[in-house]
């Protein structure tokens, strides 16, 4: 199993959060590690009137002694139930851009895996926002363990986890897939390598193509990227826990988690590619609607 020795825990004492400390604190008991929750405070902009020409000294703004001791008590009374018999945990408090804060902490730590809880928001807010976790998680110098709302409960350790890894073939799916199979224990239930093929998906393409979408030409394709699947796949890998290969054809992400579902699976593994903003805004990504939408938490892994 893969070494994790550091697991940085942000909250914003959200339902959310604390589904995600749970996980952190069930990771770190299997693995041994200790766990740094983190809090940061980000004050709302002060809009102020000035006359044309004007201008006023910018301070930065800092917590005052009394607030920042009231926000530690609430940090501690936050996870005061949460059984951390055996861990090692600590807390730190922290002000200004929640993204940037996190990312600072995650590298001066040397955190080697950041667990975070989604709020699972969607719509016009999403598109223009964004979110905290899906910004850390394109930018983190470790993986990033997301929970979603639907997990309640930490049930299973990861390295016996059911777990799922779809593979693109990019350089980022690739690393996703052999950090997958590290965490995965060799008596365990393994790893379901899965690649899905977007041709023809939505009955979208030009009319040449669509003349050649028949069952025959499927079946071509589905046979050419099993192989390409198995071949991608190196030996030392399926000598550390059991691999299954799965090509199956649709929209990536709706197959994603159509696969999770019918595996049952614990956890997703997925490589995150460097897509640009302009790109993410308009069109989103498939580690996006996965990580929206996933009933089980995801970890993603930067290329």
């Amino acid at each position: 199993m893969t070494t994790i020795r550091r697991i940085l825990c942000p909250l914003d004492f959200s339902r959310f959060s604390r589904h995600a400390l749970d996980q952190a604190v069930a990771l770190a008991r299997e693995t041994g590690a200790e766990v740094s929750v983190l809090h940061v405070f980000t004050f709302a902009p002060v809009v102020q009137s000035v006359a044309a020409g004007n201008t006023i000294p910018m301070e930065p703004m800092r917590l005052d002694a009394s607030t920042r001791a009231a926000l530690q008590t609430d940090i501690a009374a936050f996870i005061d139930d949460v059984d951390t018999a055996g861990i090692t945990l600590t807390t730190t408090l922290f002000e200004g851009d929640a993204v940037t804060r996190i990312l600072d902490r995650a590298t001066d730590w040397n955190a080697d895996l950041i667990v975070m809880g989604t709020h699972g928001r969607s719509g016009f807010e999403r598109l223009l926002l964004g979110s905290v976790a899906e910004k850390v998680l394109r930018k983190a110098p470790c993986p990033v363990l997301t929970v979603p709302p639907r997990v309640l409960t930490a049930d299973h350790g990861l390295a016996l986890a059911r777990i799922l890894c779809p593979i693109d073939f990019s350089p980022a799916s690739l690393r996703a897939l052999e950090f997958a199979c590290r965490l995965s224990a060799p008596q365990g239930p393994g790893v379901v390598a899965l690649n899905v093929i977007e041709l023809f998906a939505d009955g979208g393409g030009m009319r040449d193509e669509l003349a050649l979408d028949t069952p025959d030409f499927r079946a071509q394709l589905r046979r050419t990227a099993l192989g390409r699947l198995h071949a991608a796949i190196p030996e030392a890998l399926r000598a550390t826990c059991p691999i299954s290969e799965v090509v199956t054809m649709g929209k990536a992400w709706k197959e994603i988690l159509r696969v999770a579902a019918d595996e049952d699976t614990d956890v997703i593994v997925m490589g995150v590619a460097g897509r640009s903003a302009a790109d993410l805004l308009f069109f989103g990504s498939t580690t996006q609607h996965v990580v929206r939408q996933a009933a089980c938490p995801v970890l993603t892994i930067r290329a």
